[in-house]
């Protein structure tokens, strides 16, 4: 009997019963005006008048004139970059114990960007957060006594000029708390392990020492562990190695693209949990096992705001337009997707993260993760967004039986007419033409998009495919960025980027 597991499910149930749940809107003003206050004597405090703000009659509007939009590179260059010289009180009191260093999906260059002591303490909330919401996943007690494979960047963070420096997956489980350890795999020495091939080879000889009842990580590079393991082992699938495997805390994109080739892996199903944590913090977490759709942590050291998705508000580089429209959580419409904006307990304001949301439950505060601002196709008014790319992949998938977790697309020129260039990955074996993927592929985003119908019967002349290994793609990642922890494959490429990736694959 799990004696263990049994107690710790009671403690998680009884907490859940009794978690209440919050105005969402009334929870954001508090959070916002706790920002203020602790800022106003920083030099972005004062610089904006952080002070008059909280006088005024209505502190989220006075805000939002008050203060601009910023994308890390105006926040940095304007604000960040005194931290680097040794400054402190800029944007936040005081300065950040940690930088999360995040490549994201674009280039090479790291952003740094701050990471406070609160700002870890919001992090280890809303991870409570989580664990108490698993009450509602109706899990058996003897999975509370199982180990979860957190499968993160390295931990091996690096000190540098008076701080310490790693992805933010290594410096949360560089602060797991002391009796999470215990649980906690592949543990702290090959968790510091810089090498992404070295560290996934370790965890495959040391995969059948651990008993392992739950997984976290992002889908590809998990993806990627799992294969590894299976293969070293000779297994069928990762059951015959950890048996006891019911749960999969996805995060960082949408699940759904990998559904299909994840489940491949397993020898029966589990349950799948999104979570969203960024390296500007911990944004939302499934609540409940009836929606893939995740919950707004709305009163934890972030004020969220919300731009309208369109492409009159947004600039080539992923930037709004100064004159973008705003609006706050009750003001938001379902469906709709819209730029997320932060302002945060790290010193991040109204900072625009580069993901787009939409709600599908406004009385609950629940989202998804729908594409990138720069992953975002509007050649020739096409206007295809990454969540239509992603219906249109799963259409071919369930069309054709296939599994295609990865792509990237891309416009190309060809004697003065444009095409879509769209990469698949998959390892399937396919008993289909890439014309006629090209095809069916035109076929749904015509059927899904008005936008793309329209430009379909002008200037944009037509779909061409081509289908690559899987490893095409984590070997692009590793060459341009590198493997694992929060890294994710750019969806869409522009012109010199998608040259740079079609000289890559020559090279092969």
């Amino acid at each position: 009997m799990a004696i263990i597991g049994s107690i710790i499910k009671k403690v998680i149930d009884v907490t859940g019963s009794i978690s209440t749940e919050v105005n969402a809107a009334e929870s954001q003003v508090k959070v916002l005006k706790q920002l203020l206050e602790k800022a106003q004597d920083t030099s972005f405090g004062k610089f904006y008048n952080f002070s008059s703000i909280l006088e005024s009659e209505d502190v989220v509007k006075t805000f939002q004139e008050k203060v601009p939009y910023f994308d890390y590179h105006t926040l940095n260059e304007r604000w960040w970059s005194q931290l680097h010289e040794g400054s402190e009180d800029i944007t936040w009191p005081g300065s950040p114990s940690y930088y999360a260093l995040s490549s994201g999906t674009t280039g090479k260059t790291s952003k740094r960007i701050p990471v406070t002591e609160e700002m870890i303490d919001a992090i280890r909330q809303a991870g409570i957060k989580q664990v108490t919401a698993l009450s509602n996943f109706d899990l058996p007690s003897d999975f509370f006594e199982k180990e979860i494979m957190m499968l993160g960047s390295s931990t091996n963070l690096k000190e540098h000029e008076g701080h310490l420096e790693g992805e933010i997956s290594g410096i949360s489980a560089s602060n797991i708390p002391f009796w999470f350890r215990g649980y906690y795999k592949p543990g702290e020495d090959i968790a510091k392990i810089d090498d992404w091939d070295e560290r996934i080879k370790h965890i495959a000889e040391n995969a059948k020492n651990w008993d392992i009842g739950a997984l976290s990580g992002i889908p590809s590079w998990m993806e990627l562990m799992l294969k590894e393991v299976i293969a070293y082992h000779k297994a069928a699938h990762i059951h015959e190695i950890w048996p006891n495997l019911q749960v999969y805390t996805s995060g960082g994109v949408a699940f759904e693209p990998y559904e299909k080739s994840f489940n491949a892996l397993l020898g029966k199903p589990i349950t799948v949990i999104d979570t969203y944590l960024a390296s500007e913090g911990f944004i939302a977490f499934q609540n409940r096992p009836e929606t893939h759709a995740m919950k707004l942590v709305v009163d934890n050291g972030i004020f969220f705001e919300f731009v309208p998705f369109h492409p009159d508000y947004i600039q080539q580089d992923g930037s709004l337009t100064e004159d973008a429209p705003v609006q706050t959580i009750d003001e938001v419409e379902e469906g709709k997707d819209y730029v997320l904006l932060m302002s945060t307990v790290a010193g991040a304001w109204r900072y625009i993260i580069g993901d787009t949301i939409a709600f599908t439950d406004k009385e609950r505060a629940e989202i998804k993760i729908t594409g990138r601002t720069k992953f975002f196709l509007n050649v020739v008014g096409s206007q295809l967004s990454v969540n239509k790319m992603n219906d249109a992949i799963k259409d071919l998938e369930d069309i054709y039986d296939i599994q295609l977790p990865e792509f990237t697309v891309g416009a190309i020129k060809i004697e003065n007419e444009f095409y879509h260039q769209w990469y698949l990955g998959s390892d399937s074996e396919l008993n289909v033409s890439e014309e006629e993927l090209a095809n069916k592929l035109d076929e749904s985003l015509k059927n899904a998009n008005k936008n793309y119908r329209v430009a379909r019967g002008k200037a944009l002349k037509g779909v061409k495919v081509k289908v690559l290994p899987l490893n095409t793609f984590y070997e692009w990642s590793g060459a341009n960025k590198k493997k694992g922890g929060q890294v994710k494959m750019e969806k869409v490429m522009k012109e010199e980027k998608l040259k740079e990736f079609q000289a890559f694959i020559e090279n092969l």
